[in-house]
């Protein structure tokens, strides 16, 4: 590893990277980006990932950094989803995900977070130290929620809720307190994010019912 990728600050008489520290801020701007429904949330969310993909091989966290590259692809497939929405209608059209889709994303998430914990506890080179199954559930969760970002699905924040309860230990167990700290921070945007959405998926609603003109 280059000098760069090492450097950083001393906060109470710990190192921050920069790279996790300038990620982390990309990361909050992705939230607040995403909740404005803008075509920027995607680029920022790639720049982001490769500073906290950077910080996470700096750190010896090979878990978190394979996360980042999933964000890498899950980002590049969201920007080109929210972009043919954009080009079809002057706002993002949102919306709640169907039963079908919610089953969908639940039964991911169990089993994908089973699967690649079983991945996590037999690759040494991993070296995941705490918790296969937490690193799993961290791994599937993002993935499963960004994907849902991507389809413009309003239960995407719900997702990202329950990623946050067990990120933030995670983060810290791991060394990133800039990690952990954001995603304290991430924990209340994601609720605002997923009222402003209801909100909007609501007024969507309204402006496509068609009225009803009296006899």
């Amino acid at each position: 590893m280059s000098s760069w990728t090492q450097a950083g600050i001393t906060v109470l008489g710990e190192k921050v990277l920069w790279t996790d520290l300038v990620g982390n801020v990309l990361s909050l701007a992705t939230v607040w980006l995403a909740m404005r429904r803008t075509l920027w949330t995607w680029p920022v969310q790639l720049t982001g990932a490769v500073l906290l993909l950077v910080a996470s091989v700096s750190a010896h966290a090979p878990g978190n950094a394979l996360k980042q590259v999933m964000f890498l692809m899950l980002a590049s497939y969201g920007w080109a989803r929210w972009l043919r929405g954009l080009r079809e209608s002057r706002e993002l059209p949102v919306r709640p995900a169907t039963g079908r889709e919610r089953l969908a994303l639940v039964g991911t998430l169990a089993v994908g977070t089973v699967a690649v914990a079983l991945l996590f506890a037999n690759i040494p080179w991993l070296q995941i130290s705490w918790s296969p199954l937490a690193n799993a559930y961290i791994f599937v969760g993002s993935a499963v929620a960004t994907y849902a970002q991507s389809r413009a699905l309003v239960d995407f924040w719900v997702i990202w809720v329950l990623v946050d309860l067990v990120g933030v230990p995670l983060a810290f167990k791991s060394g990133l307190y800039v990690s952990g700290a954001a995603y304290g921070i991430f924990f209340i945007l994601v609720l605002a994010g997923f009222r402003d959405w209801l909100k909007q998926y609501r007024r969507q609603r309204r402006h496509t019912e068609p009225k009803v003109v009296a006899a």
